[in-house]
């Protein structure tokens, strides 16, 4: 068909595969649509993730369910797994039960968990009500762990074999299952002792291959290796991926039962997406994740929810200046200096609040930790208030020859610094330690109180000084 055959730009693939639902759709013979829709399931395939998460993103809610609908399961589970999860959880909201629980069997065990616990309760139980029984109770077992540990980033497909197996046995039985491990990540294969499943070894594929048929697998096996608890959180799980070069480690239990393996892609992954809606809740998107394909209502209700508050808290900055506005008037030149001072000491107070996020993330710091937190910020805080403040009241100096001006921005900016990085270093350590989330509140509260700091002191300051700054 000439839409496939041809060469697609990606700035118009969306366009191509509209007119190709479209046509399946008013398609009457059977095999003409099935043609019309190997020829979708091709054209998918063409196209990187990127691309296809782009041109899905293009499509109206009509033709999304429509091309659901119509791909088999294996391509649905490809098209679901280069979308952000948002989308694939709004996909298989739409689809029927059925349909969904032949999706998420196509893909690997932590994808099918991560995606069954963004559903809807009801969408969760009637999926899991026509999957394999035996498939529905493992991923409602994984979906159970939380997402940020190494039971709930780790996959099942993995390879283990009792040690009193031999090498001729394993080898033969891996023969017989090629098709379903070519789609396992394949680094290792584990070894459990013959009662419990308890994990005591690891045996490299190489060591297999080259031995001996005859001889059980634990007598060459690694023994002692090193795994993981199921409920390690994921801040350990990146120290350990950082200490060490393995690209995966076994999962087990509380009584060394082989539970899974943990990817370090895995937990590179959920650690990086942490951080992305960690960056999006600082700057108000409430929900942790928007897409613009998303409902007006939805996405400007998530704004509005945070901006609202937002503007409340500025109004307290602008009644600093209202209580002087006196001081403003009789030396209007204060106000150019106004900006700068907050937007300076918010900077300052950012970079506190950005390094605390990160030492809570990694597990350097605790709530407890607050004074050690503040007296490394003062210390910070100190130097660089000082010399922004020479800057800043050398620039004032040297624009309007009045020292005392200068005196008054320079201060004002040092000594507001101080206060900044005190309270970015320190608030996210006090919301976490209350239970609120850090990435939500600091920013509006450091912003809010560094505006309000800086106004106050420059104006404050300026008061005392009115003589001297208007030569009055």
């Amino acid at each position: 068909m000439s839409e496939v055959t041809e060469p697609i730009s990606p700035e118009s693939s969306w366009s191509t595969l509209e007119r190709l639902l479209d046509r399946a759709e008013q398609e009457s013979s059977p095999e003409a649509r099935e043609a019309i829709m190997q020829s979708v399931g091709l054209f998918l395939q063409s196209l990187g993730p990127s691309d296809t998460a782009r041109c899905f993103d293009r499509l109206d809610e009509d033709h999304r369910n429509r091309l659901l609908e119509y791909l088999d399961a294996e391509s649905a589970a490809d098209l679901i797994e280069s979308l952000p999860t948002v989308q694939g959880t709004e996909l298989l909201e739409h689809a029927a039960p059925e349909k969904a629980a032949a999706i998420l069997e196509e893909l690997p065990s932590d994808e099918q968990a991560d995606l069954l616990t963004t559903l809807e309760p009801e969408s969760f139980e009637s999926i899991l009500a026509v999957m394999d029984p035996q498939v529905a109770e493992a991923t409602a077992a994984l979906a159970a762990y939380p997402s940020d540990t190494a039971g709930g980033l780790m996959v099942r497909e993995i390879l283990a074999y009792q040690q009193s197996a031999t090498a001729a046995e394993v080898i033969e039985n891996l023969r017989r299952r090629i098709d379903e491990v070519d789609d396992y990540d394949v680094q290792y294969i584990y070894v459990t002792d013959d009662d419990e499943e308890r994990l005591v070894g690891v045996l490299r594929l190489r060591d297999l291959l080259l031995a001996r048929g005859s001889r059980p697998i634990r007598s060459f096996m690694i023994t002692d290796p090193v795994a993981i608890r199921v409920d390690t959180p994921l801040e350990t799980l990146v120290e350990v991926f950082e200490q060490r070069s393995f690209l995966g480690l076994p999962v087990i239990d509380g009584e060394q039962r082989l539970l899974g393996l943990v990817h370090r892609d895995s937990v590179d992954n959920a650690f990086h997406e942490r951080d992305i809606g960690a960056h999006l809740r600082e700057h108000g998107i409430v929900g942790g994740e928007e897409l613009r394909s998303m409902p007006i209502a939805l996405r400007a209700g998530r704004r509005l929810s945070w901006l609202s508050v937002n503007i409340v808290l500025n109004l307290m900055a602008a009644s600093v200046i209202a209580a002087y506005q006196d001081t403003l008037s009789a030396a209007i030149t204060l106000a150019v200096f106004l900006p700068i001072i907050s937007d300076m000491s918010g900077c300052s107070g950012n970079q506190a609040v950005a390094v605390s996020m990160r030492e809570l993330s990694l597990g350097i710091v605790k709530p407890l930790d607050v004074f050690y937190v503040w007296r490394k910020e003062i210390a910070v805080g100190a130097i660089n208030g000082i010399v922004l403040g020479l800057l800043l009241a050398g620039t004032a100096w040297l624009w309007k020859g009045n020292p005392m001006l200068g005196v008054v921005v320079g201060t004002a900016l040092a000594v507001n610094t101080l206060v900044a990085v005190s309270i970015g270093g320190s608030v996210p350590l006090i919301l976490k330690r209350f239970g609120m989330d850090p990435a939500l509140a600091s920013g509006p509260i450091l912003t809010t109180l560094t505006d309000v700091c800086g106004f106050f002191l420059v104006l404050s300051i300026a008061s005392t000084f009115m003589s001297q700054l208007t030569g009055t």
